[in-house]
């Protein structure tokens, strides 16, 4: 006697058609999102220094990579680091990564170890073009010569933000960016003055943009409102005060009588000038001509560019330093005298 074969109802075979039709098209997005997240980010072999500290995790390390634009996604990435269990395998150093390496590439690099000798450059605020040229060779970096010749060579057409840099040797004073820096000890003087302008780069952010042109202000004119403010300043909270003491002053064609641009063409450090220093016939002698000087004194801060970006609106056309590194500000040219008597 034979059984009569069970049939399954139609609806039952379709739904569990449907889940395998499902749970492929998942496997398949998965792994296309994979095999797009693990590609390299471009095909440029420019290289960039990426450091390592130790205690980082894998998920900072991630982060990182994605915001220097050298992994695709840092999810992707943690999740390889999970999946070869590298979590703890990362090795802390100073690497040299490409955006054309592959997330794997970089991850195998990154457990293997740095190989490269690194040195450490601290660029602070308010260094000069020449203070941080002296630098830089002084570690080995390079000749002043290759330098300047190299700066006075950098124009709009490398970045844009170049816009109205005058001509020569210093046409790069307050584009290279104070920061921390590794750099290869075999690294050519226009990889790292390109890393310098790299990194300024990135502070001029899309909000950034949108304050200038709502301020009607040019990259070039930014900077050099921040360098005045950068070598005069001392304190955080007095950056905007003496950036818009400056704006009231050029609001009403007042010079500036800046000493740090004085002292910017004497090229040494006075804790008061003298009258005849005040005299010395240069365009950067604010005492002298009303008006911006003709290019940046130094090289602003992060602090010092927002302080140029929203400086504070107050009446104050004068300040003069105190003895603890502040300043007192006064709006008649009366209370100024009697503030330069008391601290000066």
């Amino acid at each position: 006697m034979f059984r009569k074969r069970r049939k399954f109802p139609v609806k039952k075979r379709f739904g569990l058609g449907a889940g395998v039709l499902v749970l492929l098209l998942v496997l398949a997005g998965t792994g296309l999102w994979w095999f797009v997240n693990l590609k390299p980010v471009s095909n440029s072999d420019q290289t960039q220094l990426f450091e390592i500290k130790q205690g980082m995790t894998a998920v900072q390390v991630a982060n990182a990579l994605e915001d220097m634009k050298l992994v695709r996604n840092s999810e992707a990435f943690r999740q390889l680091c999970r999946w070869q269990k590298a979590d703890f395998k990362i090795v802390a150093g100073v690497y040299y990564l490409s955006p054309a390496m592959s997330s794997r590439a970089i991850l195998d690099t990154l457990i293997k170890g740095a190989e490269q000798e690194a040195v450490r450059i601290t660029i602070p605020e308010g260094f000069t073009v020449v203070q941080i040229v002296n630098t830089l060779v002084n570690n080995g970096l390079g000749t002043e010569d290759e330098y300047y010749n190299i700066m006075s060579e950098f124009s709009a057409k490398n970045y844009d933000f170049l816009e109205g840099a005058p001509k020569g040797k210093n046409r790069l004073e307050g584009f290279l960016f104070p920061d921390t820096y590794f750099f290869d000890k075999k690294s050519k003087p226009e990889d790292v003055i390109n890393r310098f302008l790299q990194r300024f780069a990135k502070e001029i952010t899309p909000d950034t943009k949108a304050r200038l042109k709502a301020v009607n202000l040019s990259v070039y004119d930014w900077v050099l409102k921040a360098s005045l403010v950068e070598r005069e300043a001392k304190k955080q909270e007095e950056r905007p005060v003496i950036a818009g003491v400056f704006d009231n002053r050029l609001r009403i064609n007042m010079p500036l009588q800046s000493c740090a641009t004085v002292l910017y063409v004497l090229g040494e450090v006075k804790t008061v000038l003298s009258i005849e220093d005040t005299k010395i016939d240069s365009p950067y002698n604010t005492y002298k001509y009303a008006g911006l000087p003709p290019g940046p004194i130094a090289n602003p801060g992060d602090a010092s560019l927002q302080a140029a970006l929203y400086p504070a609106k107050t009446d104050y056309l004068y300040f003069v330093a105190k003895n603890d590194g502040t300043h007192a500000f006064s709006v008649t040219y009366s209370e100024h005298l009697k503030n330069v008597q008391k601290y000066e």
